[in-house]
């Protein structure tokens, strides 16, 4: 098996993300199968790897009775069976940085798992090159795929079958049959932030209202209307930039925080602050670390598809063109990829991969 990377190394979106596997949030059925599926994944090879997990869980905490009937109608579904409702002490003395002031209650969920992702993909890498024989070509792109040649700017790599990730390139590879789907791109803003004093770690990832409204697990639910109706007359500003709140810990103690989404066919490279500070503005309501400090900024970029999550396309029986379109990379790659592999070798019906 052979990884052709046009870069020298990993430098996407697979390491501009929180490392943040998701499972509760994600939308009901196939989505959060794989989700959780992947987050199993994850925990296996995790160690193997030499992959740091640095914290698991996830706490949403709810900032209005509005956001805690969401949570409270989600812990009643089939997805929220492993799931606790806790009050808001009962919350702030798990996590002591929280404001309880600020929160009517909070769902904890067990089932999600944290990596650096800077670290974890590179690590992941080399595990695959050292124990299972997969080799990596790099600085190398792709320009045609006729299995069994694949041409590179590198000369010819022979392959029975491929896999195209093409992220949110839609031009290189394949074009008409990437834009029959109408793809556009997300760009988001992430941030480290860096507590003035030692304080008690997080221990879990951090989520808020915001997330409840674009999360689809819970955004589907009938609660979530009247949500965002009072988010709408609230918060319009964080609505308009696509603001959600999502807080998770490193092993030195800084926090990355995040994000927003902005669509468009090309999106320009720039951060503007006041996108940050809508950010952080949440971060700051929810949770208490006075003078705080934010000592790294950075976008990403992803392709985004407004009528489904995820796609598999098949110009050939040899050949797979693989796009997640909604963010959820992290979180859900590994189960597509055993999907993937599977249809691509016969033993995956075809109604599987939608």
């Amino acid at each position: 098996m052979v990884v052709i990377e046009r870069d020298a190394a990993a430098n996407g979106a697979s390491i501009r993300n929180f490392g943040f596997v998701t499972v509760t949030g994600q939308q009901a059925g196939q989505c959060w199968q794989r989700a959780m599926r992947s987050r199993d994944i994850w925990a296996e090879i995790a160690p193997a790897a030499g992959i740091r997990i640095e914290h698991a869980g996830l706490c949403v905490v709810a900032r209005r009775p509005e956001a805690r009937q969401v949570l409270e109608a989600f812990k009643a579904t089939d997805m929220g069976r492993a799931c606790q409702m806790m009050e808001p002490e009962t919350a702030a003395a798990r996590i002591p940085a929280l404001r309880q002031q600020s929160i009517v209650g909070a769902l904890w969920s067990p089932h999600e798992l944290r990596v650096e992702s800077r670290e974890a993909v590179p690590r992941l890498a080399n595990w695959l090159e050292a124990s299972h024989g997969v080799s990596f070509l790099r600085s190398a792109l792709v320009k045609e795929v006729r299995p069994p040649a694949i041409e590179t700017t590198r000369g010819t790599v022979h392959a029975e079958a491929v896999v195209v990730c093409p992220g949110h390139d839609f031009q290189t590879l394949f074009p008409e049959r990437i834009a029959a789907y109408g793809l556009t791109t997300c760009k988001l803003h992430m941030m480290r932030v860096q507590p003035a004093m030692p304080t008690p770690g997080l221990g879990t990832a951090v989520m808020s209202d915001l997330g409840l409204v674009r999360y689809l697990g819970y955004a589907e639910l009938p609660e979530a209307q009247a949500l965002m109706s009072r988010l709408r007359a609230e918060q319009k500003a964080h609505l308009d930039h696509g603001v959600h709140l999502i807080v998770v810990q490193s092993a030195d103690g800084s926090l990355v925080v995040g994000d927003s989404h902005h669509y468009g066919e090309t999106l320009d490279p720039f951060a503007p602050k006041h996108v940050d500070d809508l950010i952080l503005d949440e971060f700051d309501t929810v949770l208490d670390l006075p003078g705080r400090i934010v000592s790294e900024t950075w976008t990403g970029t992803y392709a985004s598809a407004g009528d489904r999550l995820m796609l598999v396309d098949r110009p050939a029986d040899s050949i797979r063109i693989v796009m997640i379109t909604s963010g959820t990379g992290a979180s859900t790659a590994f189960a597509i990829a055993e999907e993937v592999v599977a249809d691509l070798f016969g033993s995956v019906s075809q109604e599987k991969l939608s």
